[in-house]
Order: C-alpha cells, then structure tokens, then sequence
C-alpha cells in the first residue's frame, strides 16, 4: 500500500476529468509574458512577537525547458548571515534551484536539494516550493470541479506528489497533496493549498490582488498562512517592469555571484 493521501472534495457530480487535464495543460504555458523584474516586501507577521519587513527583487524569463527566475532577499534587520541572499529557481519538468550568499568567498552557487525548497526563506513564510510551483507539473491529479474562492469561479484541483519528491523530502514538512484554485477568467493562481495526509491545511496561500500593466495582469499581493506557527507573511509587489531585455546568461547558475542586469529608470511603474 502506499503512504496516506487526502481523498478528492468533488463540487457536485464528479466533473469531466478530460476536461480538467486540458484546463491544467493549458495552465501550465501561463505566467509573466518577456522577460521582466519585479521588486516586493515581505512582511512577517507572527502569532507572537514583533513584526518585520524584507525587500526584495525578482527577475524572470522563459527559459527552453521552463521558466527562469533569479530571486534575491535582503533583510535590513540582520546585516550578517543571509543578508542578501541570493537563489536561482528553473522551472518546468525537472525543477532545479541554487543559492548563494554575497558574504561568502567563494564565487559557485550551491544547488539545493528539493528538501531545502520547502524550508522558509529567511525565517518568513515564503518558501521557493512557493514560487517553483513544482505541484502544478505533478501529473497525479483530480479534477474536483469549479469552486467559488473569494467571491470569483476557480477551477480546483488535487494534485499528488511523484514518489521521488516524498523520497526527497522524507523527514520535512511536505504536504501530502496541493490543492490549486486556477481563476476562469484570468488564468491565474487564485489559491494553493499544503495538504497533510488527512487532508488538513498546513499552509494557504492567498492571491489578494493583481495588478493591469499595460496588457498584462500581475499578482500584485499573496497571503502566505502557515496553519501549524499561526504566523503570516505578506507578499507585495511594489515596482514592476516588462519587456526587458534579460539574456540567459543571467540565470546560469555561474552567473549567480554576478551583478544582476540593469532595470531602466524608465521601464519601471511604481504599484
């Protein structure tokens, strides 16, 4: 027998599976059109305790095999240790990520192991499993039907984890299943749940908002809830800028150490 998992919540009658792949397929090839940046803040919100806020910025791009993304984080709180740190995510069927911290001598970026992508980013509750969305290529899937999320229809599905990322990710918490909200209308992320074997939440996170930049729609606020801690992190993105010119180069991962591409002034919109 294999390991526990959470059992499907249909929305009525069992909807058309077909139909359901076809709408995930579909989703799969959406995101950020061109290359772009985006520079966010990371508000950490504990059940106890003071708050604090990270800044950020992001690069991105399709790469040939799936997206790229070049992420740093800085915390002004703590000048040492992770200050600046630095991680290179690519995406698509065989998900990959690295790290590097500008404190350390040597100029090689560390790969990280799929364990390492479910543990917090700088103790907040932005994890790079969040921002990989690996689930969303796991090919063991329900379709559960069309919910109601945050007042607008969403499609939702249930999606099982291969063998390989439970060996992985053997004594972390990893969730059993992730169930996603995909928006009808947009073609965006609504919702994502961390489900653990019994089929309870161990984390939510919550698109808010989004934002219209010229023809594009972009996630402009997440709530990412951590259902075991109680704390929160808000996600926000507060500069944007599209149709860079971004060569691949940038997110080799040789290439972490180095300085990342200039943004012109006059590309960036303030959100």
């Amino acid at each position: 027998m294999g390991a526990p998992r959470p059992e499907p919540k249909y929305l009525g009658s069992k909807p058309d599976q077909t139909e359901g792949a076809q709408v995930l397929a579909g989703f799969r090839n959406v995101g950020i059109h061109g290359p772009y940046w985006l520079k966010f803040e990371l508000r950490v919100m504990p059940r106890r305790g003071d708050e604090r806020v990270l800044t950020g910025e992001m690069f991105g791009r399709q790469g040939e095999a799936g997206p790229l993304t070049r992420l740093a984080v800085d915390d002004p709180a703590n000048p040492g240790g992770n200050h600046g740190q630095l991680y290179l995510l690519h995406g698509g069927a065989n998900p990959a990520a690295w790290t590097w911290n500008p404190g350390e001598h040597g100029v090689t970026a560390h790969p990280m192991a799929p364990a390492d992508w479910l543990r917090p980013v700088q103790g907040t509750d932005l994890t790079l499993f969040d921002l990989q969305m690996p689930f969303l290529r796991w090919t063991d899937f329900v379709y559960e039907g069309v919910a109601n999320v945050r007042g607008r229809p969403a499609h939702a599905f249930l999606l099982y984890p291969p063998e390989s990322f439970a060996a992985a990710t053997a004594g972390e918490t990893a969730p059993a299943a992730v169930r996603v909200y995909l928006d009808t209308q947009f073609s965006a992320l609504t919702q994502a749940e961390w489900l653990g074997a019994d089929g309870k939440p161990l984390k939510t996170v919550t698109v808010l908002d989004l934002k219209k930049i010229g023809e594009q729609w972009l996630v402009k606020s997440i709530d990412l809830r951590n259902h075991q801690t109680r704390a929160k992190t808000r996600f926000a993105v507060t500069a944007a800028a599209l149709d860079l010119e971004l060569p691949a180069e940038a997110f080799a991962p040789d290439s972490l150490s180095q300085p990342a591409p200039a943004v012109p002034g006059d590309k960036v919109e303030r959100l």
